[in-house]
């Protein structure tokens, strides 16, 4: 349950022995695919349209900078070259986005009056608040994705029919302004196909190399000049790494009202630190190779003017109905079914994979996974199927596995302590006649009637239970024999009249008793004594039944 544990959208479903990912649910975070112990989840892009487009030859690429750490040791510009021998039409880094995004930013920026404003330039982020957090949908700051507006802009350059590709960490990049969005694995992938071997590209750019300078902005399209201003203890900034972060900021702006300023969070420490780039301990390593291919910084504007008024950088986040909250009656439901631990408080034992039975049920009631997946439900079903085994569901007497075991522990304790105990063997006298005139429904309220009898004149540490059929066998503990017999008479003496009260005539419902002794160091033994009072059974039943008689009269 490690990929349902990390997965913070909850997309994980497991359904016994498969788990799925649930598409419209999962954000594209990549925190299951090192999480999964199996390496049984991928990610994939839309790598055969990124081929056949670059096999057009009329597609734009976006290549995000990531990829010098990982093609390392291979140059970015032998991968770049790459790039345009696979066939692409022009190669872009991803800087123009992040200095369209970072004007934007720079326009709110100079205007105070916004209260609090969630950086949006991620798009983990952006799904995350639409599916999760939507009360934070209006705290967005209304500006695209820099891949997005990389997209926009290179379309207006190009040309509307241009189509463009992304080869990156993050796959929900550029949404539906990108034609196909690849990880740097399908892009490796594409090579082959292609035939072309990265480490044998020229170490230098064999085209002139597209704008990679920054001018206003950093990576990730966050401005300098903010990062300059504000410090890190700024009232009016505040960085944020982690999707946890966003349940904390819903509360102070939702339930506190509070003005929390511009909020830069992301879901890692950016893309270097992405799952689908390696492990988290190489991240030092990543960022000092990516560091050393940084150009230098542009003093003037590094994009086209005439070409970026025709660009819509602003973005918009409708407000709708959530539709991935379940409804309350069905959580309800789940958490009813679950129970609570014996301290009354929900179990939150994190087994299932969630954090919190809340959790769980909630994916439950979307139908993400199941009850048979929850340890306290499993342990609550094994005790109802103990408990089912050891009480006949028909009269609530014990069965006779139960009555077999408690038999062998009597023999125990009376040999122990020398105390003896005794048997009576019960039977309706008449239950085949009464099934064939009245019904078999009249048959089992007989039988309720007389299993009820049997346990109003024992005691709570003696036993009744149902040996079969309408026959019944109560053990009787430190008991003889003389006390025993006037348990049993009492037994026949209340049946006879519950027959009558029931309507039937006199005689038709009784019973006969057979009563048996067990004494330490004599016997009979577990087996004899069942025994023992069955013959007497049969000596009430000779005697003329409705009787009580035991193995000596």
């Amino acid at each position: 349950m490690a990929c349902v544990r990390v997965c913070p959208a909850d997309a994980v479903a497991v359904e016994g022995a498969i788990v799925r990912i649930v598409d419209e649910a999962c954000t594209r975070c990549g925190m299951c695919l090192p999480a999964c112990p199996h390496d049984a989840i991928e990610a994939l892009g839309d790598v055969s349209r990124a081929l056949e487009l670059a096999l057009a030859g009329r597609a734009a690429l976006i290549l995000s900078v990531e990829c010098a750490a990982y093609f390392y040791p291979a140059a970015p510009n032998q991968v770049v070259n790459a790039c345009y021998a696979a066939g692409f039409r022009t190669v872009h880094r991803g800087v123009l986005g992040d200095e369209l995004v970072a004007r934007e930013y720079l326009d709110l920026w100079a205007d105070g009056d916004w209260g609090t404003m969630i950086r949006s330039t991620c798009p983990v982020i952006v799904e995350t608040v639409r599916t999760q957090y939507p009360e934070l949908i209006p705290y967005l700051a209304p500006v695209a994705t820099p891949i997005a507006a990389e997209a926009r802009y290179l379309k207006q350059l190009y040309g509307v029919g241009t189509p463009v590709v992304y080869a990156g960490v993050c796959i929900t990049e550029g949404g539906p302004d990108v034609d196909a969005a690849i990880t740097f694995e399908e892009l490796a992938d594409l090579f082959q196909r292609r035939g072309i071997v990265v480490s044998e590209q020229a170490e230098y750019f064999t085209r002139v190399p597209e704008e990679r300078r920054r001018h206003l902005s950093m990576a990730g399209g966050l401005p300098l000049e903010v990062l300059l201003e504000e410090t890190q203890a700024s009232r009016r900034f505040r960085k944020v790494r982690g999707l946890s972060g966003l349940g904390a900021i819903a509360r102070a702006v939702a339930v506190d009202r509070l003005d929390v300023g511009f909020v830069d969070i992301l879901p890692c420490e950016g893309c270097l630190d992405h799952p689908l780039l390696g492990p988290r301990d190489e991240l030092f390593r990543r960022r000092q190779i990516v560091g050393a291919t940084e150009p230098a910084r542009s003093r003037a504007p590094v994009v086209e003017e005439a070409v970026a008024r025709g660009v819509k950088v602003a973005e918009s986040f409708p407000i709708s109905q959530n539709g991935h909250r379940p409804q309350t009656e069905a959580v309800e439901a789940v958490l009813k079914e679950i129970g609570l631990a014996p301290n009354g408080k929900p179990w939150d034992c994190g087994a299932c994979g969630y954090a919190t039975c809340r959790a769980f049920a909630n994916a439950a009631a979307l139908g993400r996974t199941t009850l048979r997946s929850c340890p306290p439900y499993l342990d609550k079903q094994a005790r109802a199927a103990q408990l089912q085994a050891a009480v006949d569901g028909l009269t609530g007497l014990a069965t006779y596995r139960v009555l077999r075991d408690r038999l062998a522990s009597e023999v125990a304790r009376s040999d122990r302590t020398g105390d003896p105990f005794a048997v009576l063997f019960v039977d309706l006298d008449n239950f085949k006649k009464v099934n064939d005139e009245f019904g078999h429904e009249a048959g089992n309220e007989v039988l309720r009637g007389a299993a009820r009898e049997c346990t109003a004149h024992i005691r709570t540490t003696d036993l009744a239970a149902r040996y079969g059929g309408d026959e019944f066998v109560l053990v009787l503990v430190r008991t003889r024999v003389d006390g025993a017999l006037g348990v049993a008479d009492k037994v026949r003496a209340t049946v006879e009249g519950m027959g009558r009260t029931l309507g039937y005539s006199e005689g038709l419902v009784t019973v006969s008793v057979g009563v048996a002794e067990f004494v330490p160091g004599r016997g009979p033994e577990t087996e004899d004594v069942l025994v023992a009072a069955d013959r007497a059974l049969y000596r009430a039943k000779a005697s003329g039944r409705n009787q009580v008689a035991t193995g000596e009269r």
